[in-house]
């Protein structure tokens, strides 16, 4: 695993887990940019893809390119604000499963670490007491194994790199993470081990509360 980011996403057919005349919710692979790149060869992006079979596809949010699992987008702009504004207000629930690297004591945990940009190694991200934004992440322990932890995390804010920042603050890198992890933890991973395995958000049509979730594929 190199902390050299080469672009070479898989050509495998996006998954669709759901589609209605609002609605269109993939399960992203990692190592796919959710929204094309400045540079020509960064140009191929999941919402490129979508619009090349659903060409009203609109961004709501979006993944870290290594980051894999449920992304929403809106197919009318009424849904882009309706779903948008439930983002801003805090008002979808994101459920991450995550393998980190060590054994984690304790069961559970809450993390309230301040985040904004390294301006010096943007994109990178850092704790900061003074400028930070406010960030919030709950955890709970699923497995422990040999050398690493996986567990379940709950981001209460959605701040750039949150989860990979606030683990890594802890002690506890995400594998496989070429930004914040030591070269033990980079190496035990083939990828970065986070996935974004449910979102619960409401019907733009409707206010339906609505659950959506892909397998963790590690």
């Amino acid at each position: 695993m190199s902390r050299e980011f080469i672009y070479a996403p898989s050509d495998d057919p996006i998954e669709i887990i759901h589609e209605d005349e609002a609605l269109l919710i993939v399960n992203k692979p990692s190592g796919l940019l959710s929204v094309p790149g400045r540079l020509e060869e960064h140009k191929d992006s999941l919402e490129t893809r979508l619009r090349d079979i659903y060409p009203e596809t609109l961004l709501v949010h979006r993944l870290d390119v290594p980051t894999s699992g449920v992304m929403v987008f809106a197919r009318t702009k009424a849904a882009q604000r309706h779903i948008g504004m439930q983002f801003e207000k805090r008002q979808t629930r994101k459920t991450y499963v995550a393998r980190v690297w060590g054994k984690m004591t304790e069961d559970d945990g809450h993390i309230d670490l301040p985040l904004i940009v390294d301006w010096p190694n943007k994109p990178r991200q850092k704790v900061c007491h003074e400028t930070g934004k406010p960030s919030q992440t709950d955890w709970v322990v699923l497995e422990r194994e040999a050398d690493a932890t996986r567990v379940r995390l709950h981001p209460t804010t959605g701040r750039t790199h949150q989860l990979r920042v606030h683990m890594m603050a802890i002690g506890h890198s995400i594998l496989g993470d070429r930004f914040y992890a030591d070269d033990a933890a980079l190496m035990a991973a083939d990828r970065l081990q986070l996935h974004a395995e449910e979102l619960v958000l409401r019907h733009p049509v409707g206010g339906a509360e609505m659950v959506f979730s892909a397998a963790v594929p590690f």
